[in-house]
């Protein structure tokens, strides 16, 4: 019989870190001790749906085209080191389980290559969320590229790997998700009840702008790919075509959060450049109550926006971990504007237990 850690030796999954300097892992430098989410004086069961992590056996299969950027953790030592390590810094944070995801960096490979690379890197995090049941669990990766076999590649993830969804970029390579070429997976994900978390990327066309201090091409490039997202989803139609879609957005949802009256007023003044021959069946703003976000937005008074805008009943617990992010993403729920005990307990991971299936 293969033990536990005889599995994490050979599964080929590492979390990935940011190359905070003089950290060789960025799970080494957690803080330690465990630490109980609680709320009216009950404990809390809490569930990070934003957590990333690699396959280096996927990565050895995209080869010298693989993006490396500057202190990216391939390599670790001992799996089960590594995840030890992990379990005890979601302790420390309050973190009972994570969802697990790869940020996709394959929409350009050709069928084949992608093909194989996403078996691998699927059966690992099926494997992997296997041996740690209570802890983690994980969303699929797809080639959007090819849509058909995105469609087979998601059909296996949910029905014989026990994914719980699908991880997906802000575009597949140009083409932006309300494209009807990707309707046949929006159709599979309604069907299969599978949730779709978007996670962005930067804008490469805007490259020259972002360049300069502040980060430009994360701190606003994320958000903004977010933003331009949703908004597709919203103005083309596809929201109304697929109503059953669980979308989730990271970082809160990018910008609509904080400025989605503006997307109304839009139709208002722009009526010809506002759904010609679609007929949207509501205001832009109201789809905004169909959709999740993450609470990755840092402030009170960020929590107060998404409530205002989007409800605490869409919000989920969300820390970019290992990335540093936000390491306090409970306490974000905890202190956040007006939410009743009940709302803190469904942002910390109530909602995302119901919407992902996810057994106590």
């Amino acid at each position: 019989m293969t033990t536990r850690r005889q599995f994490l030796q050979s599964a080929g999954l590492c979390f990935v870190g940011c190359g905070i300097a003089g950290h060789a892992h960025a799970e080494a430098s957690a803080p330690t001790g465990r630490r109980e989410a609680m709320v009216a004086g009950k404990r809390v069961r809490t569930i990070d749906i934003h957590a990333h992590c690699q396959v280096p056996a996927a990565m050895a299969i995209a080869g010298e085209r693989l993006p490396r950027p500057p202190g990216v953790i391939l390599e670790y030592p001992g799996l089960h080191e590594v995840a030890d390590a992990r379990l005890a810094a979601m302790e420390a944070r309050g973190v009972d389980m994570q969802v697990l995801s790869c940020n996709p960096y394959w929409y350009g490979f050709e069928r084949d290559v992608a093909q194989k690379m996403l078996d691998v890197q699927n059966e690992a995090l099926a494997g992997f969320c296997s041996a740690y049941p209570k802890r983690f669990a994980a969303f699929a990766s797809l080639a959007l590229q090819f849509p058909d076999l995105a469609v087979e590649q998601l059909e296996k993830a949910v029905k014989r790997l026990g994914l719980r969804g699908v991880a997906v970029g802000g575009s597949v390579a140009g083409s932006e998700f309300s494209d009807p070429k990707f309707h046949p997976v929006w159709a599979k994900c309604e069907e299969l009840g599978a949730a779709i978390f978007i996670h962005p990327a930067t804008q490469p066309q805007l490259a020259g702008r972002y360049k300069g201090n502040g980060v430009l091409s994360n701190v606003i490039g994320n958000p903004l790919d977010t933003t331009i997202a949703l908004s597709h989803l919203i103005f083309e139609g596809t929201l109304d075509r697929f109503p059953g879609l669980k979308v989730i957005a990271a970082h809160g949802g990018g910008y609509l959060g904080s400025y989605a009256p503006r997307s109304d007023e839009g139709c208002r003044v722009f009526p010809t450049q506002c759904d010609p021959g679609i007929r949207l069946k509501k205001k832009p703003t109201e789809y905004l109550r169909d959709i999740y976000v993450d609470n990755i937005v840092f402030t009170p008074e960020g929590m107060r926006h998404l409530d205002a805008e989007i409800g605490y009943d869409r919000v989920l617990l969300g820390s970019d971990y290992p990335y540093p992010w936000q390491p306090g993403a409970v306490d974000v729920v905890l202190g956040a504007p007006g939410a009743t005990d009940a709302q803190k307990v469904a942002m910390l991971g109530g909602t995302a237990a119901r919407l992902l299936g996810l057994a106590a």
